[in-house]
């Protein structure tokens, strides 16, 4: 990606206020990724700093930069990614920084997990936007989802009027002409209470003994 321009339009996706970047990367073993315990002392970085991801129209780019400078600058392109987590951490990377045809690899770290987490978001959205609009067809999600039926949806609501009933298993069926006129959820054959005094209901209460006489 070329230099941006000066009248492009800057979107800033994502800011790591603390980076601690450009650790010592050994080279690469064969069918192997990168581990940040191989760096080295992790709490001695060579550049210490903020990262941020910048979007143009030109595309987006990952720029290392302290307050006044601008240390390393990554094109970040979705198709060969210049970015790549390693294996025994979430909070480290390593980044490809290319210039003028040179190539080198640098280590990064974010001093908390949710700085790291946020990082990869950022990438991620940026990743499917770029995919979108390179193959618009696949980003199409007003379809209908295959799991759900087909056809014009069913008005289930009750009518002013309507009532049901709901028949329960080992309940008596209530006689016709004698059932309530609200929803009858438990099967009882007649109002106030909504509890059946025979057929499975709670059984009328027993007057109380009477009491004993006193002594005296």
């Amino acid at each position: 990606m070329d230099e941006f321009k000066e009248d492009e339009i800057e979107s800033i996706l994502y800011i790591g206020r603390e980076v601690s970047a450009v650790y010592k990367i050994p080279p690469l073993k064969a069918n192997e990724g990168h581990r940040a315990q191989e760096w080295g002392d992790l709490g001695n970085p060579l550049w210490k700093g903020r990262i941020r991801i910048i979007e143009r129209g030109s595309g987006v780019a990952l720029q290392f930069e302290d307050a006044t400078t601008v240390f390393a600058k990554a094109d970040y392109d979705p198709a060969k990614p210049c970015v790549e987590a390693v294996l025994d951490s979430s909070r480290y990377f390593v980044v490809r920084v290319e210039d003028n045809g040179r190539r080198a690899y640098i280590g990064m770290g974010f001093l908390e997990r949710t700085d790291s987490f946020d990082f990869n978001v950022a990438l991620q959205d940026y990743t499917k936007r770029w995919r979108a609009a390179k193959n618009p067809s696949a980003a199409q999600s007003n379809e209908p989802s295959p799991h759900l039926p087909a056809g014009p949806k069913k008005d289930y609501t009750l009518k002013e009027g309507q009532t049901f009933s709901i028949s329960i298993p080992g309940k008596a069926k209530a006689t016709p002409g004698n059932t309530d006129a609200g929803l009858d959820l438990f099967g009882s054959s007649s109002g106030g209470s909504g509890f059946s005094s025979s057929g499975g209901g709670i059984p009328a209460l027993l007057p109380p003994p009477p009491s004993a006489p006193r002594k005296r």
